[in-house]
């Protein structure tokens, strides 16, 4: 489960639609230019991918539109990944996107299986970050890369999104600040340490804010 609805802890399965309804009617517009920014600035089209926390697959699908290869849509919750098939199904996506169920914790795939990874808004929600940035980097094959962390795309997107969210909740872009305050920036460096990752990239601008780092070979 991903953005800004709930998360990984404490998510529940009754948000599921709701979460879904604000995906596809005011978050939509962001998907597809996240997903070229990740391909521009990780420079893999090809191979294996996945989207950890992918809720309703919105990041998935739109990252398949673009590489070559299949995208594994990794989700904690059920009902989610009920709504994120459908919605791969609905896009006649069955061959590129694999809803599949999983904890990031303790992700269901391989040593060395993918060539990226990838996850819009779950980071700030993980129970234990640096175990999470183990898993990531655990299955990412060797020169593989990932590229986490959450943001709107362009500013532009962020100031439309901040207005129709802030009409259903007045308080929704103070939480949204509060997540990357200095305080969380350093308990994620902390995390990267502890995971032994230790080359790594900060991106903090108008896209959003991202941690991309690589499995050396």
């Amino acid at each position: 489960m991903t953005d800004e609805v709930t998360g990984q802890v404490g998510f529940h399965d009754e948000y599921a639609e709701n979460f879904e309804d604000i995906a596809a009617n005011i978050f939509a517009p962001i998907y597809p230019v996240i997903s070229q920014q990740i391909t521009n600035r990780c420079q893999i089209m090809s191979g294996t991918f996945i989207d950890v926390g992918s809720g309703p697959a919105s990041l998935a699908i739109a990252l398949s539109k673009l590489v070559d290869g299949k995208v594994y849509a990794m989700d904690f919750s059920e009902k989610m990944l009920a709504i994120a098939k459908k919605k791969i199904e609905s896009c006649d996506l069955n061959e590129n996107v694999i809803p599949i169920f999983g904890d990031i914790h303790d992700m269901p795939f391989d040593d060395c299986f993918a060539e990226l990874v990838v996850s819009r808004g779950s980071l700030f929600f993980w129970q234990n970050v640096s175990l999470a940035f183990r898993e990531i980097y655990r299955v990412l094959k060797p020169g593989g890369m990932a590229y986490i962390g959450g943001g709107f795309g362009t500013a532009q997107l962020k100031s439309k999104i901040t207005q129709a969210m802030e009409k259903r909740d007045p308080a929704w872009s103070q939480c949204v600040e509060k997540r990357l305050n200095k305080t969380n920036l350093d308990s994620f460096k902390k995390a990267l340490h502890v995971a032994e990752i230790d080359h790594y990239r900060i991106i903090d601008d108008e896209s959003g804010f991202w941690i991309c780092f690589n499995k050396v070979d």
